[in-house]
Formats: structure tokens, C-alpha cells, sequence
């Protein structure tokens, strides 16, 4: 009985161990198992986060591509509408404003367009003559044609020729038909005819030209009211308009004056 009962127990310590044996080795299996899941599971969950990145990466690629896109788009349309026949009509205003101010200051400050009225100055300049007066920084010098705002009672532009300046002295010699300038007898080949033409005049001439004036007188002494007469008297530089340069119309008598 002794026997039987140690048989039977080594036979159920060997079961045991058999069966320990087997659980040892399942509960391995499981653990195993459990660890490859695991595995495919964190494989998984980062093949996730690395498409969800890369999804977010395409999303903010597309939306800088449509962007520019967008920014290309307003750009041309801005460089359309610049082009646009409005922006063209204001180009012409500008360059319009542009040349009338240069204009402007042309005639302000460089020359100007004068037209001759009578016969004073004939024959060197006839009535009807469009001379070009220039003014920048002009001071009257002797044998100048000079363009006068008025006189001391003519209130109206006239044109003359310089024949003494400030500080000269001045005679209209009428018994010899000639002007002394300085003691110098005047050469003026600019006149056809007679130096004063029994066109003596009602001013009395100053021996000498006071400051800041002139003495002037017209070529065509004949008829010319020039500083021999009271209406026109010396006159003040001030009221010096400019030089006249050149006759630029009518054409058949384009030139220059000197």
C-alpha cells in the first residue's frame, strides 16, 4: 500500500510538473504574443503620427502654393489695372502739367515771345515781326534792342534800342546829325536814314544818364517816341522786360538781331 501510494504520489508530482511545464510554456507563448502585439501596435500608432505629419505638411504646402498662387493673381491684376487705359489718361495729365510748367518757366525766367506793333524800329524790325526776348540775369548794355514794360506816361510795351546806360553821358548833336556817347560819336549802321530825322523830341536830355536808368531810341528816328519825348523819358531798368535775340516769325525775315 506503502508502494502504491508513492507510485501514485511521484505519478501525480510528475503530472504537476508536466502540467507547470505546459502552463510556463503557454504563459511564455501569451507574453510573446502579447509583445508582438505590441510592437505592431506602436509600429501602427507611428505609422499614424508620420502620416498625420505628413498630411499636415502637404496641407500646409498646398495652402503656401495657393497663397502664392493668389498673391501671383492679385499682382497681375494690380499690373493690368496699372496699364489700363485710366492710368493712361493720367500718365498724359501728368506729362501735360509737366511741360506746361517747364513752359511756364521758360517764359518766367528765359525768354519770351514778343510781338511788334509799328514802325519804330524799322527797318530792322517791322510791324508784325515775332521776336524771342530773353531775361535771365539780362542787364542793359549800349546797342541793345530792348523790350520795355512803358514809359513815364505811356503805359504800353514798347521796343527800342539802348543807346546810353547809367553813368554815361549823352548829346544828340542836331546841327551835325549825330549821338555822342561819352565823346564818342556813335556808328550806327542799323539806321537808313537821318540820326534823329528833325524828330527833335519835347524832353530836355541829361548830360549825364542818371542811375538805373537808360537813355533809349527807336531806328526809324523819323517817327519813333522814344527818351527825346516826355511821354517815354529815360527809362528805369526795373521796367526792362529783356534783350530781343532773334526774329523767329514771319519766316522771311528769321534771324538773329545782331
Amino acid at each position: 500500500m506503502i508502494e502504491n501510494n508513492k507510485n501514485t504520489e511521484d505519478e501525480n508530482s510528475v503530472e504537476s510538473t508536466v502540467e507547470t511545464t505546459e502552463n510556463t510554456e503557454l504563459t511564455t507563448a501569451e507574453v510573446e504574443q502579447e509583445s508582438d502585439l505590441a510592437v505592431e501596435a506602436s509600429q501602427s500608432e507611428q505609422n499614424v503620427s508620420v502620416d498625420e505629419n505628413s498630411s499636415d505638411t502637404n496641407s500646409d504646402e498646398n495652402k503656401a502654393e495657393e497663397g502664392s498662387v493668389q498673391a501671383d493673381t492679385k499682382r497681375k491684376f494690380l499690373i493690368s489695372k496699372a496699364e489700363g487705359p485710366v492710368a493712361g489718361f493720367f500718365d498724359w495729365i501728368q506729362y501735360l502739367l509737366f511741360a506746361i510748367a517747364i513752359v511756364v518757366v521758360c517764359l518766367t525766367f528765359i525768354f519770351r515771345l514778343v510781338d511788334v506793333d509799328g514802325s519804330s524800329m524799322y527797318d530792322t524790325l517791322s510791324s508784325g515781326d515775332k521776336v524771342i526776348v530773353t531775361n535771365l540775369f539780362y542787364k542793359p548794355q549800349n546797342g541793345d534792342i530792348v523790350v520795355i514794360s512803358h514809359g513815364a506816361s505811356y503805359n504800353h510795351p514798347i521796343i527800342k534800342r539802348v543807346i546810353a546806360t547809367e553813368g554815361q553821358t549823352v548829346k544828340v548833336d542836331y546841327e551835325n546829325d549825330r549821338i555822342i556817347v561819352d565823346g564818342i560819336v556813335l556808328e550806327e549802321s542799323y539806321i537808313d536814314d537821318s540820326t534823329y530825322g528833325g524828330n527833335i523830341g519835347d524832353n530836355v536830355i541829361p548830360e549825364v544818364v542818371p542811375e538805373g536808368q537808360i537813355f533809349v531810341m527807336g531806328d526809324n528816328r523819323k517817327v519813333s517816341m522814344d527818351s527825346r519825348s516826355t511821354e517815354i523819358g529815360l527809362i528805369d531798368v526795373d521796367n526792362v522786360i529783356g534783350k530781343a535775340q532773334i526774329v523767329a516769325f514771319p519766316l522771311n525775315n528769321f534771324g538773329y538781331l545782331y
